[in-house]
């Protein structure tokens, strides 16, 4: 049995997951905000068997079973409202988090894709990314992360003001009455920020010197495949500092091949995040220089395969289908996983 681990609105996950069935695989669709609400969780230890039982639906499953689990994007636990106290609902809220959470990170047995839930904590460090990127021999732009006003405005000098700045980390600000997260896109550093340069003490951004684009890559690693996709930013106004601004209608996408060094490189850097998945943007110059941007470990894919044709999807199902083939698939021990092949 496969198990998926995501919202039901994932489009991507159903794209795998109608995959996996038409090539006759058992799938397991569990969402965390199903618990406690819809579905029971019951982990018992006995004469030395461990059993990790999920009922939902009439229909119980044992996860410690699993051959293989894709740990998407869940949703958090929803406890049920009529709790009466707050304090009590705060801390069912919780505990019911950490459950999921540690039952995830307990299946030591089970192939997890794209890694272990700590791997992929790990691998969301931006820091910790362009460490390795240079490392591997990626070239990357310069960069300050920083909270001090003097040394933002020393860099922005360096520089002649062609900045960019983006968030430190991944960490993403909620409403709390609307459950809305903040998404902030990159944005050119302007005149108006460095006069408002002292607010900066109250938190860090983190800027790059501005990297001249001829088309920008996204390259999905699953595995031992390396499949990489041109996004021609350029082509409009829109998507010119983020293509995340989507214009799909006027933005060419094709696939690209890339050199054998930075194709080493790409599949180096998710082994030794941890991972057996990930996301990479990297950008093409004017010069064809390769410039790495980040890496996301388990970024979004479905929208390159509908433009470019790659089979990203098919991908995920053969390394969930076959997680002992030759691929790198770690287990919930990261440890030294940057440099083991998968079980």
């Amino acid at each position: 049995m496969i198990l998926i681990v995501s919202e039901p609105k994932d489009l991507h996950a159903n794209a795998v997951e109608a995959k996996l069935l038409q090539r006759g695989a058992r799938v397991c669709r569990f969402d965390w905000a199903e618990f406690p609400g819809t579905a029971a969780m019951s982990i018992s230890y006995r004469g030395g068997h461990k059993s990790v039982r999920l009922t939902r639906g009439g229909e119980v499953f044992e996860l410690a079973e699993c051959t293989s689990a894709w740990l998407r994007r869940p949703s958090k636990p929803r406890v049920p409202t009529h709790i009466p106290l707050p304090l009590l609902k705060e801390y069912a809220d919780e505990e019911c988090y950490r459950l999921v959470q540690d039952t995830t990170n307990a299946l030591e047995e089970v192939p997890w894709l794209p890694g272990p839930i700590d791997a992929i904590r790990r691998a969301d460090n931006k820091q910790l990314q362009l460490q390795l990127a240079t490392q591997l021999g990626l070239e990357i732009p310069p960069t300050l992360i920083t909270n001090e006003p003097d040394e933002f405005l020393e860099f922005y000098r360096q520089h002649d003001g062609q900045l960019i700045d983006k968030f430190p980390s991944v960490a993403m600000p909620a409403s709390q009455r609307t459950g809305r997260e903040l998404i902030r896109y990159t944005q050119p550093v302007t005149t108006r920020d460095v006069g408002y340069a002292r607010r900066l003490r109250h938190s860090p951004m983190l800027f790059q010197a501005r990297v001249p684009k001829k088309f920008e890559l996204r390259i999905t690693v699953v595995g031992e495949a390396v499949l990489a996709a041109e996004i021609h930013s350029q082509s409009t106004k829109r998507t010119q500092l983020d293509w995340r601004h989507y214009d799909l209608g006027h933005t060419p996408h094709r696939e690209h091949h890339l050199p054998d060094s930075v194709r080493r490189a790409c599949l180096e850097l998710v082994a030794r995040l941890g991972l057996c998945f990930g996301a990479i943007d990297i950008i093409v110059t004017p010069d064809d220089r390769y410039v790495f941007l980040e890496i996301n470990p388990n970024g979004q894919w479905l929208w390159i395969e509908e433009q470019t044709g790659l089979p990203i999807g098919d991908a995920i199902c053969t390394a969930l289908m076959n997680p002992g083939a030759p691929t790198r698939f770690p287990t919930s021990r990261p440890s030294r996983a940057s440099q083991e092949k998968c079980p």
